[in-house]
């Protein structure tokens, strides 16, 4: 009975769930402002997605001209800009805020309106970056904008003006985005939800959003001193910023990396301690490693730099390479909460499990252009493109199709087809190994990245022949996911509140959840451990086992001896 009023204060903040489109664009409900995020980086997914498969078109045979060399420097701007600012990056911060609040027991994220406003900057970052992308003199600079490249003199026309401007407002919106993400889980969690109660994926945003805040002013620094020498020619124009650039660019460049994929792990911890029935393993030992991972990622933006003899190598390869240290314990935590439990393979699980070694893939080789001997030779080459693919294609966009899967049911009330998401999973493996393995061979052969053709000469061919056959598969392994989202939507299988016998607190409310995520109907449970639904269920059993004793045989038992 208590449950209600205190929800009354929230009221006046959170707009019901109304229908129609006018409540949706302009809602203060945390979880269709998720949806809305989420759902915006998904088709801007499939955008930059037909973007690359038109690059792999370009490099499946020499001497191609499917796309000039300006366009497709074009659209290999657009490629990177897109996936990383536009498609990953949200699809990151916008799980958080629509899980956040649910798994935390609040009622709403902190600060609504500013979370709305953070995605609507976002959104309009998206069509002037793509505005650009569009007009006749595109960006051509590569996502980092590197001066003088991006200044008005080499790229005088107005695409490289919006792709700054776009950079901008949409990294603006994700840090309001985040901002607000991590005062909730500070200010707004439930009765019993102490800190060493989260959930690992709130934690796993915890870490993210303190990098958020901490990385994403640097790039607003970076892209206002862009600006600044596109508006004034000249002022900028020296050695000088152009280093300073790099690293207020890379201070940014490198954190999100880890922006892009600690979101990913939360989901597949989640989706690991659920699908093989325990409590997910060393849970205080990753804690730990997430908050020691996130200070580290802050201290090793130079590795970039290795090659432009500005920076202090030996420094920066030391602290890129004891980040294996936390990220061990991490995937530790992984193994030890699959070993030893009743796996159940669902789709979820499945991009959760093939996570795991193809992340791996990324993160060792991430080890290897950490040295400086070693990235002096593979620097700009395709080995850099098969390392960065694999840590966020192999790596983080599997987390994100696991938590999909995992959570698609609870913020829709509708289930997807575990068959279409199985078939998804095996051409996304296909495709995903087709096309970047022979990355690694390339670039260890020699060829540069962002180079529209190839001599016919070294093997070059056969290798991106084989990558672009590749990239057919993931095409059409995503063809295969938007038909599963559309004939679920069509055909409806309605969703229980726990259809997987989750263990965080958005199970114990409905699917969708109510606007103020839980009722009377549906309360917040009793939280004693980071897995408060486990323990409703482990005390379910114990109490079941005394009443289990009394069976039909014991009852006969004890009717005999009080006949005797």
């Amino acid at each position: 009975m208590t449950a209600r009023p205190a929800l009354t204060r929230y009221e006046h903040r959170v707009q019901p769930g109304r229908d129609g489109l006018p409540h949706w664009l302009l809602t203060t409900d945390h979880k269709r402002i998720g949806i809305l995020t989420v759902g915006t980086a998904l088709v801007l997914f499939f955008f930059n997605g037909a973007i690359a498969l038109t690059m792999r078109a370009q490099l499946a045979q020499p001497g191609l001209d499917i796309l000039s060399p300006q366009s497709y420097l074009q659209f290999m701007t657009m490629h990177g800009t897109g996936m990383i600012v536009l498609t990953i990056t949200p699809l990151a911060v916008g799980m958080g805020v629509y899980l956040v609040p649910l798994q935390i027991g609040a009622p709403r994220i902190a600060a609504p309106r500013a979370v709305l406003l953070g995605y609507w900057l976002y959104v309009a970052g998206a069509i002037t970056m793509i505005w650009g992308f569009l007009t006749p003199e595109g960006a051509d600079s590569g996502w980092w904008g590197y001066t003088p490249l991006s200044n008005s003199v080499y790229s005088p026309g107005p695409g490289e003006s919006l792709w700054t401007a776009g950079f901008f407002l949409a990294a603006t919106g994700t840090l309001i985005m985040g901002g607000a993400t991590l005062w909730t889980v500070l200010r707004l969690r439930a009765p019993g939800m102490t800190m060493m109660r989260l959930p690992v994926f709130a934690w796993t945003q915890i870490v993210t959003n303190l990098m958020v805040i901490a990385a994403f002013p640097s790039l607003l620094a970076a892209e206002a001193i862009a600006a600044l020498d596109r508006a004034f020619p000249g002022s900028f124009d020296s050695n000088f910023w152009n280093i300073a650039y790099e690293n207020l660019f890379w201070f940014y460049g490198h954190p999100v990396v880890y922006v892009m994929f600690f979101p990913f792990v939360g989901c597949v911890a989640e989706v690991l301690a659920t699908f093989s029935g325990r409590r997910f393993f060393a849970y205080k030992g990753t804690v730990l490693s997430l908050l020691v991972f996130a200070t580290g990622s802050m201290a090793v933006w130079g590795h970039h730099l290795f090659a432009s003899g500005q920076t202090t190598n030996d420094y920066y390869s030391l602290t890129s390479i004891f980040l294996a240290i936390p990220a061990g314990i991490e995937y530790f935590g992984f193994l030890g909460t699959i070993v030893g439990g009743k796996i159940r393979y669902t789709a979820s699980m499945l991009f959760a499990l093939a996570f795991i070694p193809q992340f791996l893939v990324g993160g060792l080789t991430g080890i290897m252009v950490a040295t400086p001997s070693i990235d002096y030779q593979v620097n700009n080459s395709y080995f850099v493109l098969g390392h960065f693919h694999y840590t966020l294609f192999a790596g983080s966009i599997f987390g994100f199709f696991a938590g999909f899967y995992f959570w698609f049911p609870k913020a829709t009330g509708i289930m997807l087809r575990e068959r279409l998401g199985k078939l998804h999973f095996v051409l996304l493996v296909i495709g995903t190994n087709a096309t970047f393995i022979p990355f690694f061979f390339l670039g260890y052969n020699g060829l540069p990245r962002w180079v529209p053709t190839y001599p016919d000469a070294s093997g070059f061919p056969t290798l991106e022949l084989i990558s672009s056959i590749g990239a057919g598969f993931i095409g059409l392994a995503m063809t295969v996911f938007a038909y599963n989202i559309y004939i679920s939507a069509r055909l409806p299988r309605p969703a229980p509140p726990d259809p997987w016998g989750g263990h965080s607190l958005e199970w114990a409310t409905s699917s969708p959840p109510p606007p103020y995520n839980f009722d009377l109907a549906h309360p917040v449970p009793k939280v004693r451990s980071y897995a408060p639904l486990f323990d409703l269920r482990e005390q379910g059993l114990a109490q079941a086992a005394p009443q289990a004793a009394t069976t039909p045989q014991s009852a006969e038992t004890s009717d005999k001896r009080g006949e005797e």
